[in-house]
């Protein structure tokens, strides 16, 4: 339900309004809209458990393929709701699921928006047959009981990983087109025994997709069995996993059909494995390399993560689609560099490190690079630092099918804009380098913009504080570009830019 309800994620205001609509709205307009949104939003989910009750025409609850508890828990948070919508939402049939929690005040009651949720969708999953996919902040004992109610069941995806514990049998009696498992976290001591019961349980060789978004107790024990799931595992990411589990990588060696693949350090990169586990580092490299189906690979912050990547690109059996690599050291990755130009594959590739002050890395990295006549979206963070206009020019001429574009740089001048011009499917270009950019150049890149830069986003950053444009020539470069291609300009100096990019 989350991705179809009118209003999500505390009832946003920008919904269907364009900047100059929101420049104009008055404070009382966008407020009264906000609470007309969130009124909405809650006739949505009261619909829905009414009709789990027999109490509306039409049978809504009966329609639902996906369930998102974490979308009403919410709606049942947010402010607006509480002041003036919670009455209306809990009147009559639904008055008996409001939990209440103790107030700031001892005499005061007020709602308690993650009980209630798990208690409306007590009876929504009364009657949900067709349910195939549910997600939230529910609790153990609930879900052993709703699973039973939903037997075409295909994802979960749980805010606490302990919710599982009991889960497994069920899953296998009850439902058998169970496939996919997203957990946010799971800090338990015995999170890594109990998950690893949970992964025997289920039906072997059914589980196909597997992400933990934040931390997560397990280790040995878990990776270990995934290999029940060899043969259907093909995506799997572990955030923020822990010691034990990193110096356990090599215990993966049979889950050989993964096409994605996602590993990030929760440790502040205390371990190398080259150095402090040489024995699971080369069993790990051996497993990967077996991986003949990896198309995705995004590696953060594990020390020496470009020694493990490496002989993956070498692999000429192995083509690649996206990379990511964060948290390494430019100076001790010219192999890596060098390993890139394997990969003509790759389309999106997203390289961040520490950059080499020498610059003796630049010119394997920008021939690497150039090489790479696939890629569509190119993002380099810091180990760019040092690029010139020479070097970015180059890269323009090189990857002519970008459409994504951020990079740093060192002294960047209107000497780029010609090449970068001719980069006719380019929509976002982000230049978070020492630039010493003009008006008129800006301008007449933007004149030279056709069809296929449609909507593009420039963002200028760490722009010289000597070359600061006016507020007249920014509004110009943003009316030329609005009217061009119905893209948008963003300007920042160097003293005040914390960059990060933004999403689109």
């Amino acid at each position: 339900m989350h991705d179809v309800s009118p209003v999500t994620n505390r009832g946003s205001s920008d919904v269907d309004m364009s900047a100059q609509e929101r420049a104009k709205t008055t404070e009382k307009t966008r407020l009264r809209q906000e609470e007309v949104m969130v009124t909405r939003w809650a006739q949505m989910w009261r619909a829905i458990a009414l009709s789990a009750t027999s109490n509306t025409f039409f049978p809504y609850a009966g329609y639902i393929r996906t369930l998102n508890l974490g979308d009403l828990e919410e709606l049942l948070g947010d402010a607006k709701f509480r002041d003036r919508v919670s009455t209306m939402f809990f009147e009559g049939e639904l008055g008996k699921f409001n939990a209440e929690t103790a107030g700031p005040r001892k005499t005061q009651l007020r709602l308690d928006a993650g009980p209630t949720s798990n208690r409306l969708g007590e009876i929504i999953t009364t009657r949900t047959p067709m349910l195939e996919e549910l997600s939230g902040k529910i609790e153990n004992d609930a879900l052993l009981r709703w699973i039973p109610r939903i037997p075409r069941l295909r994802l979960l995806n749980l805010w606490y990983g302990g919710a599982l514990v009991g889960a497994g049998p069920l899953l296998r009696q009850h439902c058998h087109d169970f496939k996919t498992l997203s957990l946010w976290g799971w800090e338990h001591p015995e999170a890594d025994s109990k998950f690893a019961d949970f992964l025997n349980e289920i039906t072997p060789q059914t589980l196909e997709s597997l992400e933990i978004f934040s931390y997560m107790n397990i280790g040995p024990e878990s990776l270990l069995a995934l290999s029940c799931h060899r043969e259907t595992l093909t995506e799997l990411k572990l955030d923020c996993i822990n010691l034990q589990a990193l110096g356990s990588l090599n215990l993966l060696a049979g889950c050989t059909n993964l096409t994605t693949l996602l590993l990030t350090d929760g440790t502040n990169q205390q371990v190398d494995l080259k150095d402090d586990h040489n024995d699971v580092f080369l069993e790990t490299i051996a497993w990967l390399r077996r991986c003949k189906k990896l198309q995705s690979v995004i590696i953060r912050n594990i020390r020496g993560g470009q020694d493990l990547v490496t002989p993956v690109l070498l692999e000429n059996d192995i083509h690649l689609v996206n990379l990511e690599l964060k948290g390494y050291f430019m100076v001790d990755a010219h192999d890596f560099h060098q390993a890139l130009a394997n990969q003509p594959s790759l389309r999106e590739l997203q390289l961040q490190g520490h950059s080499d002050e020498t610059g003796n890395g630049v010119p394997i990295l920008v021939e690497s690079l150039s090489q790479l006549t696939n890629l569509t979206d190119l993002r380099l963070q810091d180990i760019s630092d040092y690029f010139t206009d020479e070097i970015l020019g180059r890269l323009a001429r090189s990857l002519p099918k970008l459409e994504g574009w951020w990079t740093s740089g060192w002294g960047v001048t209107d000497a780029i804009w010609p090449d970068v011009a001719t980069l006719k499917s380019l929509r976002r270009l982000d230049i978070v380098a020492w630039s010493r950019f003009t008006a008129n150049g800006i301008l007449d890149f933007v004149l030279n913009l056709g069809p296929g830069n449609g909507g593009l986003v420039l963002a200028i950053m760490m722009a010289d504080v000597d070359c600061d444009l006016t507020e007249e020539e920014q509004s110009t470069i943003r009316d030329t570009i609005a009217a061009r291609v119905g893209g948008r300009f963003l300007f920042q100096l160097q003293q005040d830019s914390e960059y990060e990019g933004e999403s689109d």
